[in-house]
């Protein structure tokens, strides 16, 4: 999980003092011939094992001496009072990540689902994530998933689906108006995943595509009745106009024929009544010519 560091941990730096502090008492010894030199350099390289520690560059750490908070150390070199004092965990001030998943959770409308997602966070306060709760990484993870849980309750499958920025921007709220306190701010919270199970997901794949199938026959509807209504307007005027008639029948039977090698038959009765003798004589005659 989170990776602290321990309170006992020996820094490079101490141990090359010790043995800088030995060094120098070994050489003293085998110059002055007395022993001496030797147990005091040792006696000063042991303090500074364990009394010189390093912090890193994003990590703070509380001193307690004698069991009562003193300040906070860090980042750099410091020192500390061997048996008197002592170190808290080391605490990462750096953006982390947290990763939390709601299994089998039931949705507002009653669905079941799983859901996968990822808290950023960062501790502001060192000070108050130290003091005020034992364990705050896992309290975030614990409180992240809890918040996730009753989220999820509070929302439908469908908003869920759609509306995932705003769920975790809702969760995020939550997270840190709790974790404040604490000396941790959540920056945001991001919905990876939502799955529901397969049955269900199958359901909804068929409702959706019978959906498309409705939408698809209504749009078919409603072109046959435009298509409709454009006949009968076309019907009403052919019917107040004759002549207009006579003409889109001879225009029709113009573009039917006009191609060579094509053939139309008419009935003589429409022949007669349109007048279209003379107009296919004088067609066929120019096809003759052209010929």
């Amino acid at each position: 999980m989170w990776q602290e560091r321990s309170r006992s941990q020996i820094s490079s730096i101490a141990v090359a003092l010790f043995a800088a502090a030995t060094g120098a008492g070994a050489i003293l010894t085998a110059v002055l011939d007395n022993r001496a030199p030797l147990v005091a350099g040792a006696l000063i390289g042991l303090y500074l094992l364990f009394s010189v520690k390093v912090a890193d560059q994003w990590e703070k750490v509380a001193v307690l001496r004698m069991g009562r908070y003193i300040g906070l150390r860090g980042p750099g070199l410091f020192h500390i009072i061997p048996v008197l004092d002592r170190l808290s965990r080391y605490v990462d001030q750096r953006v982390r990540v947290a990763s939390v998943m709601a299994e089998s959770t039931l949705t507002r409308d009653t669905v079941p689902v799983n859901v996968d997602a990822i808290v950023f966070w960062l501790v502001w306060n060192a000070e108050k994530s130290i003091l005020e709760v034992e364990d705050f990484v896992q309290a975030i993870t614990m409180s992240a998933q809890t918040g996730l849980r009753e989220s999820i309750g509070r929302h439908e499958l469908a908003q869920m689906i759609t509306e995932r920025e705003t769920l975790g921007r809702e969760l995020q709220r939550i997270l840190d108006e709790k974790t404040n306190p604490w000396g941790i701010t959540v920056q945001s919270v991001e919905i990876r995943d939502v799955r529901i199970p397969q049955g269900l997901e199958d359901a909804m794949s068929r409702q959706a595509q019978a959906e498309r199938e409705r939408q698809a026959r209504i749009i078919l509807g409603q072109a046959e009745t435009d298509i409709a209504e454009k006949f009968s307007e076309a019907a009403a005027t052919y019917q107040n106009n004759p002549v207009a008639l006579h003409l889109r029948a001879m225009n029709m039977l113009y573009e039917a024929i006009k191609e060579r090698g094509s053939m139309v038959i008419v009935p003589s009765s429409v022949v007669e009544t349109m007048g279209l003798g003379g107009m296919l004589a004088t067609a066929s005659l120019g096809g003759t010519k052209s010929q």
